[in-house]
């Protein structure tokens, strides 16, 4: 007796498999798409958040010159997040073509929220582990205006890329990032990894190749 052809599935049962099979290629979609990084001018509503708090009269840039970069990052979680940043019109091109080359590395981010959600508290920023660009103030130990206030200086998974002055650290979570080493966590920035290369290559420089203190969490146009 010859073999009996199947009938084939009705549709009523091919569908829910269609759509699992839709579901399951989708996060393989999107990271092949990239993050699909906006920049724009300063919206009003943002405007209205930053005046007062992280931008104020009297600050070295003008809310005309800063953009706000939307961006799609990785996390340590193996999720993806919607960020934000603030930096200078300026500086914009090469912030977005770093963004797209960190999603590229597969380089995960802890969060990335306006300054302004923590009052512009660069400490409380930090605390939260806090990836942050614009903030009108004073550069760490100094009278001077931080590269921060003009819009030109990032600072990347502050607790795992701390500040170090004298061998010290100032956030009790980033006390075990002394030592630097992947091993840690992937968020640990080397020197020549596919974070600093890609700086680099815009021309900024990175606060973890300076003597003392060391910043391994910042990036800025002129190197400080």
């Amino acid at each position: 007796m010859g073999r009996v052809p199947r009938e084939p599935l009705p549709m009523r049962r091919i569908a829910p498999l269609i759509a699992l099979a839709l579901l399951l290629l989708a996060p393989a979609a999107a990271l092949a798409q990239g993050p699909g990084t906006r920049v724009t001018p300063i919206p009003k509503d943002v405007r209205a958040e930053m005046t007062g708090v992280s931008w104020k009269p009297g600050c070295p840039v003008a809310l005309k010159d800063l953009r706000l970069i939307t961006t799609t990052h990785l996390t340590p979680d193996g999720g993806t997040a919607e960020g934000q940043l603030v930096v200078h019109r300026d500086a914009a091109p090469a912030v977005k073509r770093v963004l797209q080359r960190l999603w590229d590395a597969g380089y995960p981010i802890a969060r990335m929220r306006l300054i302004d959600a923590y009052d512009g508290d660069d400490w409380e920023s930090i605390e939260d582990n806090n990836t942050s660009a614009f903030n009108c103030r004073r550069a760490t130990g100094s009278g001077n205006w931080s590269n921060h206030a003009y819009g030109r200086a990032i600072d990347i998974n502050p607790i795992q890329n701390p500040y170090v002055s004298g061998g010290q650290v100032y956030h009790d979570a980033s006390w075990r990032f002394i030592k630097r080493s992947k091993r840690l966590s992937p968020m640990v920035i080397m020197p020549g990894d596919a974070v600093v290369r890609a700086f680099a290559d815009e021309g900024w420089g990175w606060g973890g190749t300076w003597s003392d203190p060391k910043d391994y969490q910042h990036f800025s146009a002129n190197g400080r």
